[in-house]
């Protein structure tokens, strides 16, 4: 059957027809691939630009004498035994870490794993954070020396007069924890407990001699540690008694025997060091360091004089101290070599002028009230704040917020590791030849 048309099924409706759409088809990407392995050819040199910080600071390390540091070394040529890592490696890393805010061996440690900077200084050489740790709070006399030597390099060429110095005390926060001070009764009850302890692992140990040692090591640091606290506690018993206070009320750390409760500036008191800073004014580089265990810092102005005359044989003309410093006999001691400016204490009496010589005075401290009131004292006593106060900003912007170690020597080597990179930095700006020329320690 056809159509009009002639066609086969010509008379059926013709369906409406669609447009045509093109295929959806997937977006080309380019996506991660992490497990592709990659051979890059590259070298330790090639990561750090030639002004970066690390390579100042390795600079400032190849020219120090490292001889007494190399003494230490055990592992020698034709002997036996594992290399030992080179001290250029080990202090040039502490220093860069303390200019960065690093102040923790282990994070220091991965850092020499993943950061270039680090890896840079270490030149491919593998360090593990007890290396970083035993060094870092080990090596106190030679930064001591070394403090010394920079500082004396920096008097021979007239960058540092210690004409005018500015003493001030900063307190630290101590490892020991608040709950950690105990009594004289729980602590001999606690070193009685630690040396029964220490026989059993004894008698462990002679039992089964596979046993391991660690907790027999554990114990023992563990009566070392209380044995240490009751050493101290007639020093702290002494302390109270002078404060008015029963010597029973005495407690001492069972973690950092040395460590003190001190007020801190928040108006808390908690576990701290006083750490005692010297710096010159007209500088701003740091000549004296010293840490102590009292919270107040009356009676450290004379001790911290006499520790610049004995490092650099020259005797400080004037010294600029808070009130807190102002202790009579020190200022009477330091007065034929060394004038003391410091603030009058407020008088009792409201309507009493505080610069007026006491009747029990003596002339020098006469001549102190009359000196602290001109204007040419007070114009010098500026200086103290812009000095001391810059200084001690610095060391806590680089993390000197909480001591990581125990005991007053390891202490004062952390304290030493943020004077040594304070001055590095300042003697890069008063004397770049130092840095970039003729050896600084010999």
């Amino acid at each position: 059957m056809t159509g009009s048309s002639g066609e086969l099924f010509d008379d059926l409706p013709v369906p409406h027809t669609q447009p045509t759409l093109p295929l959806k088809t997937a977006a080309r990407v380019r996506s991660p691939n992490r497990n592709q392995i990659e051979l890059r050819p590259s070298d330790l040199e090639s990561l750090l630009a030639e002004d970066h910080p690390a390579r100042l600071v390795w600079c400032y390390v190849e020219r120090q004498d490292l001889s007494p540091l190399y003494a230490q070394i055990k592992a020698l040529d034709g002997g036996c035994g594992r290399s030992a890592i080179a001290p250029e490696i080990l202090l040039a890393l502490w220093l860069y870490a303390t200019l960065e805010g690093v102040g923790s061996a282990r994070a220091l440690a991965r850092l020499c794993e993943a950061h270039d900077a680090y890896r840079w200084l270490c030149g491919g050489v593998q360090v593990n954070h007890h290396t970083l740790s035993d060094f870092r709070a080990g090596q106190g006399a030679f930064l001591d020396r070394l403090l010394t030597a920079n500082v004396a390099s920096l008097l021979a060429t007239g960058a540092v007069t210690m004409k005018r110095v500015a003493q001030d005390g900063l307190r630290v926060r101590a490892h020991a924890g608040a709950a950690s001070f105990r009594r004289k009764e729980r602590l001999q009850q606690f070193l009685t407990q630690a040396r029964e302890q220490v026989g059993a692992l004894k008698r462990e140990v002679r039992d089964d001699p596979a046993a391991t040692e660690r907790r027999q090591q554990a114990a023992r640091e563990r009566e070392e540690r209380i044995a240490k606290a009751l050493a101290q506690l007639p020093k702290v018993e002494k302390i109270k008694q002078a404060q008015g206070k029963p010597a029973s009320s005495a407690r001492v750390s069972t973690t950092d025997a040395e460590a003190s409760v001190m007020k801190m500036p928040d108006g808390g008191f908690r576990p701290a060091y006083n750490a005692q800073l010297a710096t010159d004014t007209a500088s701003q580089v740091i000549v004296g360091v010293d840490v102590v265990t009292r919270g107040s810092d009356l009676g450290q102005l004379a001790p911290m004089v006499e520790q610049l005359d004995e490092r650099y044989a020259r005797r400080v003309q004037e010294m600029l101290v808070d009130g807190g410093f102002a202790k009579h006999d020190d200022i009477e001691r330091l007065a034929p070599t060394t004038t003391v400016y410091a603030p009058l204490p407020k008088p009792k009496d409201s309507g009493r002028d505080p610069h007026t010589a006491l009747p029990d005075d003596s002339e020098t401290i006469a001549a102190w009230r009359k000196r602290m009131g001109t204007d040419e004292a007070k114009s010098i006593y500026k200086e103290r704040a812009a000095t001391a106060e810059c200084v001690n900003a610095l060391a806590r912007n680089r993390g000197l917020q909480r001591f990581n170690v125990c005991g007053l020597d390891k202490v004062k080597s952390v304290l030493l590791w943020y004077a040594l990179a304070h001055n590095l930095m300042r003697m890069l700006e008063l004397a770049p030849g130092l840095l970039l020329g003729m050896p600084m320690m010999a």
